[in-house]
């Protein structure tokens, strides 16, 4: 059976960096970010805490396509990207802690 996926972007509080990542448990993983489990991280380094974008799928595989493609793209293109779901750019933590 293929397990899911998703592709989130992140970011820091003052909204500056932008990181692009996939996982196959999204609650895992953002809660490492905001944890700084690796301190050597790039993400602990820009203390990359806000959950800004993600978006699920049924196989890691298409979570991967979807981050290569948004990797891709400029800032601008991300920015619109999370414009989209996210216009205040609020940390949507607390809309999948309870997953």
């Amino acid at each position: 059976m293929e397990k899911g996926g998703a592709v989130y972007i992140m970011t820091n509080s003052k909204n500056t960096v932008l990181y692009t990542g996939v996982t196959n448990d999204l609650h895992r993983r953002v809660y490492e970010h905001k944890t700084g489990l690796n301190n050597n991280s790039f993400t602990s380094k820009y203390k990359i805490i806000k959950l800004i974008y993600y978006e699920s799928f049924h196989s890691i595989e298409e979570a991967i396509n979807r981050e290569k493609q948004i990797k891709g793209g400029n800032r601008k293109k991300k920015e619109s990207l999370i414009n989209t779901i996210n216009p205040e750019w609020k940390d949507l933590w607390e809309e999948i802690k309870e997953w």
